[in-house]
């Protein structure tokens, strides 16, 4: 089986990010148990570099916000080209669906969407609900939602949010 930097993400989110004592752990003796338990280095580093940049994402939008606070518009969201490619139609009605009952925000979207283009991979819906969970977890303030998706990630009802 070919493993991709999305199957790091959620090896990494599902056995280590959630210990409390260590957010995102990047350290020799990490990257090594990923590359026994047969992780390929490329896709490791991948990892480790994107929850970097999804940490630094946190740390630009708090000094944004504290110079410019987000206002909340009515606008509508046109997803690019890009974002059709690596999205299937149905992780585009979910994100949609997160917004219009307020578990994520325009901000989180498109922090989850940065970090969906950052990956380069095409997303089916099981992995962008990880991705989603990973942004969400990293964020402070989002604890509820947090907790939502992963309701919605480990509940073996699938919800039809598409009719």
């Amino acid at each position: 089986m070919k493993q991709n930097v999305v199957d790091v993400l959620m090896f990494l989110f599902e056995n280590i990010i959630t210990n409390e004592s260590q957010v995102f752990p990047e350290n020799e003796h990490m990257f090594d148990h990923l590359e026994d338990l047969g992780f390929p280095q490329h896709e490791i580093l991948l990892a480790f570099d994107w929850l970097e940049d999804l940490a630094n994402i946190h740390t630009n939008l708090l000094s944004s916000s504290e110079s410019n606070p987000v206002i909340s518009t009515q606008s509508v969201r046109v997803y690019s080209e890009l974002e059709t490619m690596l999205l299937e139609p149905k992780c585009i009605s979910f994100l949609i669906h997160l917004e219009q009952i307020q578990v994520i925000t325009d901000v989180s979207r498109e922090v989850i969407l940065d970090r969906v283009i950052a990956l380069d991979v095409e997303l089916e819906l099981e992995q962008l609900k990880w991705i989603i969970m990973i942004v969400l977890y990293s964020q402070p303030g989002e604890e509820i939602a947090y907790a939502w998706m992963e309701n919605q990630l480990f509940d073996t009802n699938e919800t039809n949010y598409l009719n």
